[in-house]
């Protein structure tokens, strides 16, 4: 399960480059995918339970993820607002 867990984490990890490089659309994939690996990792969550040795891992990871999620939405808040001006889409449906 911790492969999920770390396959997400890399998925963030380009998605930040991506966004660092204002290639939005590369964003959005690498944000497909972390959707379906996040799917994924459901359904294996609830037949597995972590060892305490694993849950710290899992805490790590998911610190990273969500360091990386912030400045994502740090560089995307300009590309949105122009986005949600222009009438295209909302700002809450394009990032998680």
């Amino acid at each position: 399960m911790l492969d999920y867990y770390k396959a997400i984490e890399a998925k963030s990890a380009e998605m930040l480059a991506a966004a660092m490089q204002q290639n939005w659309d590369c964003v959005v994939e690498c944000e497909k995918s972390c959707a379906v690996l996040i799917g994924e990792l459901r359904v294996q969550s609830q037949e597995l339970v972590l060892t305490p040795a694993q849950r710290k891992e899992k805490t790590r990871i998911m610190q990273s993820i969500l360091r990386n999620d912030a400045q994502i939405r740090v560089l995307a808040e300009p590309w949105l607002a122009t986005l949600e001006y222009m009438g295209k889409v909302p700002a809450s449906s394009v990032l998680h």
